[in-house]
């Protein structure tokens, strides 16, 4: 950590796509964190020591605390749940895992052990979002518009388990939204309605259009080519607010807002757990997951093509 005192060691379970681009180059350049070993199937990082079996690396390396966990949700549970029963400090990609249950079964153990878990959201901490949220403090929000269209074959190529049970479909990405959308409110909506489109073969949906109170309406949809659209769009009382390019930009009546430097949003995460885990504290937030949950429970199911990779 900081002021000359040792780096906190830090062990990444799962090394696909998503710790290979964001948390491996994130921890790497943390004041706070040493990379000091991972473990996964298949997955290596250069220069780190590496694990196969997680029970064995946790026998074989007690002095390491913390745990930061990129599994796809399907899995989670049971890994964040041993490391827990180990005293390890636990971090959790998003979505926190596949039912509202289960994260807050995690909790109620974290607790008991007296560790810290956190449900990560990377996209809370882009650029634009904590500006958002104070500006519509003392503005009265009349209607937003979330548009978040992006290719899955781009970002979770050949990744089946995202169209299996617990993998979410669009609600992967959507979510991201979601988490925004709850951080910068400043009061809660729930959702009245949805239309959730499903791939023949698959068992997740590949679109979805949400409906909440609030005059506040979703369309997310994974079969965008070309350009890539993450676009949160609020009218209030006092003139337009936008966060475009996943909030990484603030418009203001569609004229770009002037934002303080920004580390980037995985960075911010690890400067955040290395907080918790310093107070001891937990941090869990369920509210972008049980807006997916509704949206799963209230959604009229559609039929639509087959999904190949």
């Amino acid at each position: 950590m900081a002021h000359g005192t040792s780096l906190r060691k830090i062990a990444l379970v799962g090394i696909g796509k998503i710790a290979r681009d964001q948390h491996v180059p994130a921890l790497r350049a943390s004041p706070d964190w040493e990379l000091a070993a991972t473990v996964s199937r298949s997955g290596t990082v250069e220069g780190v020591e590496a694990h196969r079996d997680f029970d064995a690396f946790l026998a074989a390396r007690p002095d390491i605390e913390v745990i930061s966990l990129c599994l796809p949700p399907q899995p989670r549970f049971d890994y964040a749940r041993k490391a827990l029963m180990a005293r390890r400090h636990v971090m959790l990609e998003k979505p926190p895992g596949q039912t509202l249950a289960e994260v807050q079964a995690l909790q109620r153990l974290a607790a008991t052990q007296g560790v810290t878990l956190y449900t990560s959201w990377h996209s809370r901490m882009a650029a634009g979002v904590a500006a958002a949220k104070s500006r519509l403090v003392e503005r009265v929000v009349q209607g937003v518009r979330i548009t978040w269209k992006e290719d899955v074959r781009k970002w979770h190529p050949g990744q089946d388990w995202v169209f299996e049970p617990g993998g979410m479909g669009v609600m992967d990405p959507g979510i991201n939204a979601l988490s925004i959308l709850t951080e910068i409110l400043p009061e809660p909506v729930h959702l009245v309605s949805a239309e959730l489109e499903f791939p023949e073969n698959r068992d997740t949906p590949i679109a979805a259009r949400l409906d909440f109170t609030g005059n506040v309406g979703a369309v997310f949809d994974w079969r965008q080519e070309g350009p890539q659209s993450w676009d949160i769009e609020i009218e209030t009382n006092k003139g337009a607010i936008a966060l475009r390019d996943g909030g990484a930009r603030l418009e203001l009546d569609g004229t770009p807002a002037p934002l303080p430097e920004h580390p980037g949003e995985y960075p911010a995460l690890y400067a955040r757990m290395a907080e918790l885990v310093a107070k001891g504290e937990s941090d869990v937030d369920l509210a972008p997951m049980i807006h997916v949950a509704d949206a799963m429970t209230l959604g009229r199911r559609l039929r639509v093509a087959p999904f190949e990779f």
